[in-house]
């Protein structure tokens, strides 16, 4: 009789009757833990030690499974354990958490890996049945870390809480090879101004209003095997388009840049070097972190971040290198084709990086500089084709008047320099630290601020006419409750930027960073100061799913915002190909302005721009 044939439902049968059956004596505020300790080929793992720990240190215990695998725990204080088994020539196996419950037994059946290498070594006649391995060593899962980890960077404990970080404590899938990453963001968004094309001006994260929207499908992870490293993830929804239309910089050159690149988010490849705590060398198109705010919604306190974020860049294409000193601190630094840039612009390439220090699960300091980069488009006019021409705008609700020409005097775009400093501070004031109850557990701010210009080509950072800075300030205040599952956000900024050169086009008749408006001039000297607030309330049941409901209000020094009459002139936009180009005044019969001044074309057509709006949204989030 083949007695390893008998032995697994033999073991099955034993656990089950475990689980059947209470302990006789069992305190009926503990409980059970049993299960089957066996290998990747599901055959039993003989005398294996199996260890209990309490999570928060205050029980431990040990027993020795049996010939046919079987273990068992009785009499276990009520709460989260990890669970080690350890064998002779295998890894140690462990389950993280272990939820016991009071008078109730938990199954936890262990699997252990035997190394393939180890199988193939050993003798033929050695070779016990329980220590083949099916599965590739690049499949396999992780070795599990330290204890007490002193060398992975920023191992410091749980910094999930961190504006712009994933709350993730691990991977829910990972092998030694590669680590997938999924996400998914879908939303609905209400503007009180009600415009009647459903399309929201000036943000990088809401874009359609009085609509269901899919913002972001993403899928990809990274890539690891002996220091070679490669991170892709794709992007499809809003996010693919909406983010290649404020980069102009694809209107330099051919090969329709945005257009080979819209549909992934991040794609770069590199080495680690074994340097210090590690040195990271990597090429290609990387997320920024100007802004503190991920470029990812789930990451994120609010959905909506205020102008110091949703006015600098979302990626940089380019090299960049991550060098870990010790093991608290990153420094990282770029070259880079530009800001927001799939291409150059003109001769420059841009430079900077990051400093990044933390110390502990409390507090977070990050510095990024950016400089050197050129980031005009230059025409022969002395124009920027990303200003568009500098009509005259005039009202509190809408465009008055046109008039002018592109004249923006002794000015030369293509000797144009821009220089950046973005600083953030967070720090968590408040923990429980796991305390019961469900209330307060734990309280935090975060606090940017900004300061750039652009200079050179008759652009000046602090004065005269062609004046070309940038100063913005945010600040966030966020309460989580009840074991981190609920958690409330309130804060906002400003952002005052005279030359309007981070301003983002609004999609007037289909208006883009490149093609700019004449509705909206970006010329040196054009002033724009604008504020925000946002409230913020997330459900967070699990920590791969994020529901969001969300109030934003945001004021401009000019109209901006879109009207109820909307951005979108009535016979179509120039994306369409019914009206003229974005470039050009429309007549309302959907020409581009004629030598009459529209006068038989039905007259002007006017976008409806305000000075306020208020949105309100709600929607989910997965990431995985």
């Amino acid at each position: 009789m083949n007695m390893h044939k008998l032995s697994k439902p033999l073991a099955a049968a034993w656990v089950a009757v475990a689980l059947a059956l209470p302990a006789a004596h069992a305190d009926v505020s503990s409980g059970t833990i049993v299960g089957i300790v066996t290998n990747a080929a599901k055959a039993p793992v003989a005398h294996a030690t199996v260890t209990a720990k309490r999570l928060d240190g205050t029980g431990i215990r040990s027993t020795i499974a049996g010939s046919d695998g079987v273990y068992s725990f009785a009499d276990l204080p009520a709460g989260d354990w990890t669970v080690v088994s350890q064998a002779d020539g295998t890894p140690d196996a462990t389950i993280a958490t272990v939820a016991v419950a009071a008078s109730k037994a938990t199954r936890v059946d262990i699997v252990m890996i035997v190394p393939a290498a180890q199988v193939a070594a050993a003798p033929e006649g050695a070779k016990p049945a329980a220590t083949h391995n099916p599965v590739p060593e690049a499949l396999e899962a992780p070795d599990p870390g330290p204890d007490v980890d002193t060398q992975t960077p920023f191992a410091v404990g749980d910094i999930g809480w961190m504006n712009g970080n994933t709350r993730e404590k691990a991977p829910i899938f990972d092998t030694k090879f590669f680590t997938p990453e999924i996400r998914f963001d879908m939303n609905y968004l209400q503007s009180q101004n009600h415009p009647v094309d459903h399309t929201i001006v000036g943000s990088t994260e809401e874009f359609r209003s009085g609509e269901f929207q899919i913002e972001q499908v993403s899928f990809g992870g990274d890539f690891h095997w002996e220091n070679v490293k490669a991170r892709f993830l794709s992007m499809m929804g809003l996010f693919a388009v909406t983010t290649p239309r404020n980069d102009a910089s694809g209107a330099l050159g051919q090969w329709d840049l945005q257009g080979a690149y819209k549909y992934f988010s991040e794609a770069n490849a590199g080495y680690h070097f074994d340097v210090s705590h590690g040195l990271n060398v990597d090429v290609g198109v990387f997320v920024s972190y100007i802004g503190l705010f991920s470029y990812y919604n789930f990451d994120n306190w609010t959905y909506q971040p205020s102008f110091v974020s949703s006015n600098t860049p979302w990626f940089f294409n380019g090299l960049r290198v991550q060098w870990y000193p010790t093991q608290n601190l990153k420094i990282e630094p770029w070259l880079i084709n530009g800001w927001q840039s799939y291409a150059k612009f003109n001769s420059k390439p841009g430079f900077g990086g990051q400093i990044l220090w933390i110390p502990n699960d409390r507090l977070k300091l990050v510095f990024n500089s950016y400089s050197i980069g050129q980031d005009n488009l230059a025409s022969g006019s002395g124009c920027p084709l990303s200003g568009g021409d500098p009509n005259s705008v005039a009202g509190s609700t809408q465009i008055n008047s046109i008039t002018g020409s592109c004249n923006v005097p002794n000015v030369n775009y293509a000797n144009v320099t821009r220089v950046h400093e973005d600083d953030s501070l967070l720090y968590k004031y408040y923990d429980a630290k796991g305390a019961g109850g469900t209330g307060v557990s734990k309280m935090a701010f975060s606090l940017t601020a900004d300061l750039g210009c652009e200079y050179g080509g008759g652009v000046y950072c602090s004065h005269g006419p062609n004046k070309e800075n940038f100063f913005g300030m945010m600040l966030y205040d966020r309460t989580w409750f009840n074991h981190d599952i609920y958690a409330v956000t309130l804060g906002g900024g400003f952002m005052n930027n005279p030359g309007r050169y981070l301003a983002l086009t609004p999609p007037i008749n289909g208006a883009t960073a490149a093609t700019g408006s004449p509705y909206f001039s970006q010329q040196p000297g054009q002033k724009l100061y604008q504020w925000d607030t946002q409230l913020n309330f997330q459900y967070m049941p699990k920590d791969w799913i994020t529901w969001w409901t969300e109030v934003t209000y945001r004021h401009s020094d000019v109209p901006y915002w879109t009207g109820s009459g909307g951005v979108t002139p009535p016979t179509g936009n120039a994306l369409s190909g019914i009206t003229g180009p974005a470039t050009s005044v429309i007549c309302n019969n959907g020409s581009a302005i004629a030598s009459d001044n529209c006068a038989g074309e039905g007259g002007i057509w006017y976008p409806d721009l305000r000075k306020s709006e208020a949105i309100w949204g709600a929607g989910v989030m997965v990431k995985f």
